[in-house]
């Protein structure tokens, strides 16, 4: 996938870029921080954001937010319709974000803390 969208962007897309990863994951990291697929971006004006910093705890913080997603809101009902769960996970991510306080937030809710800052 990630090489038919690069091969979109340019005809003259370079091998290196797309080189194997090791293991089970297809694409290192490098992959996506080499120069010629950051060059690519940047020519079709894309804002790059990856600094590195934090990088793990980012993961770990998608990690638990879509475990709460799952427990809290997708096990727990059915929906009829692509739509009815789309409006539904979109109502529990405004629980989540603007009502329900967090521990590790000092009991503030995440727009609290983003919107503080």
């Amino acid at each position: 996938m990630v090489k038919k969208c690069l091969s979109r962007m340019s005809g003259k897309l370079s091998r290196t870029v797309l080189r194997r990863g090791k293991g089970s994951n297809p694409f290192s990291l490098v992959d996506f921080t080499s120069p010629q697929y950051t060059n690519l971006l940047k020519a079709a004006e894309v804002k790059i954001s990856m600094d590195g910093r934090g990088w793990a705890f980012d993961n770990i913080f998608t990690e638990r937010l879509w475990r709460n997603v799952k427990y809290e809101e997708v096990y727990l009902n059915e929906y009829a319709t692509p739509r009815i769960a789309r409006q539904r996970i979109n109502a529990y991510f405004q629980l989540y974000n603007n009502e329900r306080p967090h521990q590790s937030l000092n009991y503030k809710t995440p727009a609290e803390v983003y919107y503080q800052s």
